[in-house]
């Protein structure tokens, strides 16, 4: 049975969560903001007692949420997909941010790269 069958349907993805550890604001402002250049949301002031910080550009929005015993994801990833990945990927490595190049996915030209707090990022264009 599919979802449409059951009375309801997946309308597509509302946002991608990271952890980050207490105090890694700066280090997503840097990365998320002044890098890759989203912009930052203002999360409700409810939210915003817990820390962390929300960015959104190009139709995705990342939340980076506090994690008291945070340990980068080093396997998890977003697969974020964009348009000029040779372009992003020179824009990181300009940056000092490293880029890993793999061509193991057909269809597809990516790299993976990490934040600045060592989460696992594939950034994907179709060929």
């Amino acid at each position: 049975m599919t979802a449409e069958d059951s009375g309801y349907s997946l309308a597509g993805l509302h946002h991608v969560q990271l952890s980050i550890p207490p105090g890694g604001e700066d280090a997503c402002r840097a990365f998320w903001g002044d890098v890759l250049g989203m912009a930052e949301v203002e999360k409700p002031p409810v939210l915003a007692a817990r820390g962390g910080c929300w960015f959104r550009g190009g139709g995705i929005e990342v939340h980076l949420g506090v994690e008291e015993d945070f340990r980068p994801a080093r396997k998890a990833h977003p697969g974020i997909l964009v348009t000029g990945v040779r372009a992003l990927a020179a824009r990181l490595q300009a940056r000092g941010v490293a880029v890993t190049w793999d061509d193991d996915l057909p269809g597809y030209r990516r790299f993976h790269t990490h934040d600045g707090l060592g989460n696992r990022l594939e950034f994907l264009e179709p060929r």
